[in-house]
């Protein structure tokens, strides 16, 4: 067993998994892969990590499960959840489950051993003067009305008055940029 700091990584993406693993190993970091919820669980139950590196979304499953159950495991693992569907409801969801940080698609290894690291926030962070497009808003409000029925999509399909499938259509969709 080496003395790096021993890393969980799981996204459904193995393409993505493979190339932050060799990039997070060259800076000296164990790295645990999980393709899926369940062996993330599995793995950190095993051997707890003191870093995770969590997608949003895997396979039709939320990464923000996964947080909650590594919090519960250890309360000072540090996780950043990477998504390339972000929204403000899921990120305010992650940092109240307990994720340290919150990255946009695409990240780059140092980006996000800088947000494990990062003990604060940044106030100096720039506020935009241009509203958010009805799109966004739409998207905003479907991952909203997502995370208060803790990523059902048939419950949360009901509660918004549309078929299921319907929503999931437009949650397949990447958001818009504004």
């Amino acid at each position: 067993m080496s003395d790096n700091p021993r890393l969980l990584l799981v996204d459904d993406d193995e393409t993505f998994c493979s190339v932050l693993k060799n990039a997070l190993e060259k800076r000296h970091y164990d790295v645990l892969v999980a393709y899926d919820v369940a062996t993330g669980i599995i793995l950190a139950e095993e051997d707890l990590p003191e870093y995770a590196v969590i997608d949003l979304r895997i396979g039709y499953e939320s990464g923000l499960e996964l947080v909650k159950k590594l919090i519960s495991l250890d309360d000072n693992t540090r996780i950043v959840m990477l998504t390339g569907f972000a929204s403000i409801a899921t990120a305010v969801e992650a940092i109240k489950l307990g994720a340290t940080h919150y990255l946009t698609k695409p990240a780059n290894a140092d980006e996000i051993l800088a947000a494990l690291h990062k003990n604060e926030g940044d106030s100096s962070t720039t506020i935009s003067d241009i509203p958010l497009s009805v799109k966004r808003l739409e998207w905003e409000h479907l991952q909203r009305v997502l995370m208060q029925h803790e990523g059902n999509i048939s419950a949360a399909a009901r509660a918004l008055n549309m078929h299921r499938r319907s929503l999931q259509r437009k949650l397949e969709k990447r958001p818009v940029r504004d």
